[in-house]
């Protein structure tokens, strides 16, 4: 049995207050619970990282010390935001494994997650953390992460490098697939421009063709989808392309394509209120009852057991 708890589902930004009570204002942060083996992986450290660590002092601590690794989809500040608030960095008795992808070899996750703990930033440095941490880049591939837990990786259509995750555990299956965008065909295709050549945009067509089927393929079938619905598609068209984050239409397709047995459509996008998520609520969410995926907006605070 896998727990999914969602501890911060917006994007960007943290955004609390009264208009975001009811959906939640802490950025992205996603707890697992392996509870027959008793292991605890957590996607992203963003500004949710905070309250799930308040609850592991309360929860986990009083049981032992605290062992748990972070799975980080990719290094932008939102995702990473948390890491410095996580009260168990500060014990001794904690271990914690940080796993993601760089961009750069020269930049090590250790430099990137760290570097946040500078007194340019912050009142304490990295190098006075008490717990036991270790860093180590991820690329694309499939893992044995020991006790019957299977993770599969994969790149996605991101500013930076930035990987979905792919978790199945005792027949089920849980995919994360936010902060990507429909590949697009990146040459000219106005055959009336000078920049155009023929040759290269059938090209691109197909290696964007490709790319989407490829990624299609990644979540396809999964229990829990978590994929990334910042924006409406009339929001996406007109003037957020090549910014990293896909339409809720978009998601909802995937989704009913490869046959995904629930969508949380996740990473919301921080001016959005709480009355605005119930209008497009009205509109998007699906039971699941009849032909296609249950569909909802990722709350902070929901659990899905699978």
């Amino acid at each position: 049995m896998m727990r999914v708890k969602f501890w911060g589902v917006r994007g960007s930004i943290p955004c609390p207050g009264g208009h975001t009570a009811k959906y939640g204002g802490n950025t992205s942060c996603i707890e697992i619970r392996f509870d027959d083996v008793g292991r605890q992986i957590i996607i992203d450290a963003g500004s949710g990282l905070r309250e799930l660590g308040n609850f592991m002092m309360g929860h986990d601590l009083p049981k032992g010390p605290i062992s748990t690794s972070i799975y980080l989809s990719h290094t932008h500040w939102d995702h990473i935001m948390g890491f410095p608030f996580f009260t168990p960095i500060y014990l001794p008795s904690t271990r914690i494994e940080v796993f993601g992808p760089v961009s750069h070899e020269s930049d090590t996750l250790e430099t990137i997650v760290g570097g946040q703990m500078t007194y340019r930033y912050f009142p304490v440095r990295q190098a006075e953390l008490a717990a036991t941490i270790s860093y180590a880049n991820l690329k694309e591939g499939r893992f044995d992460l020991g006790d019957g837990i299977t993770l599969t990786t994969k790149y996605l259509n991101h500013p930076i490098l930035c990987l979905g995750y792919r978790f199945e555990y005792q027949g089920k299956v849980f995919c994360t697939a936010y902060d990507t965008e429909p590949y697009q065909n990146l040459f000219c295709t106005d055959s009336d421009s000078t920049e155009y050549d023929e040759g290269m945009a059938l090209e691109g067509e197909v290696v964007a063709r490709e790319q989407n089927e490829a990624l299609e393929s990644f979540v396809a079938g999964a229990d829990l989808l978590v994929y990334d619905a910042q924006y409406t598609q009339g929001e996406y068209i007109p003037g957020k392309v090549g910014w990293g984050h896909s339409s809720m239409e978009f998601a909802i397709a995937v989704a009913r394509r490869r046959q995904v047995k629930r969508l949380a459509l996740f990473h919301h996008e921080p001016v959005r209120t709480d009355g605005e998520f119930d209008e497009l609520a009205a509109i998007y969410a699906q039971t699941g009852d009849g032909d296609g995926p249950e569909i909802f907006f990722a709350r902070e605070g929901g659990e899905i057991i699978l």
